[in-house]
């Protein structure tokens, strides 16, 4: 028998055709009430309506649009601090690699003990210059490429 845990837990696994069919339906749905433009409420508990505003509902379609595509999600608040292993996984880089960033002072981190945490907000900036960088790089080869063509 499976564990209740494991089978709640999207976080370190995939989600199964089952869970990304209930996700798409879902979705589907919730677009189908924004675009009307009709308040979206939940029943609570006590059965009363909750309003869910806007901004949650969108979060809450995006979320249901990954899962239906069978992508692995894990929410992550912005105040969080991550591990070293979390804050590679999201770069998608190797936690030695990440060590060496970290040395380097290209990403703040804070000690936590003997261990080092890095801020989530800290760690977007940071990707957020890595991709501009590498945007900029890229358009710089297509313009040479494309000066090396003409000659």
């Amino acid at each position: 028998m499976t564990n209740a845990a494991e089978v709640l837990d999207l976080t370190g696994r995939l989600p199964t055709r089952e869970e990304s069919a209930s996700a798409a339906g879902a979705a589907t749905a919730l677009a189908a009430a924004q675009a009307a433009g009709t308040p979206l409420k939940i029943q609570g508990e006590d059965g009363a309506q909750i309003r869910l505003a806007p901004a949650i509902a969108h979060l809450m379609l995006d979320l249901l649009g990954h899962l239906s595509r069978g992508d692995m999600v894990t929410l992550v608040p912005t105040g969080a601090l991550l591990t070293t292993q979390q804050a590679a996984d999201i770069l998608n880089v190797s936690r030695p690699y990440l060590n060496t960033l970290l040395k380097d002072d290209e990403i703040p981190y804070v000690r936590l003990g003997e261990h080092r945490r890095v801020k989530h907000a800290d760690l977007m900036a940071y990707k957020t210059r890595r991709d501009a960088s590498r945007s900029t790089a890229l358009d710089e080869l297509a313009r040479l490429g494309q000066e090396c063509d003409a000659s």
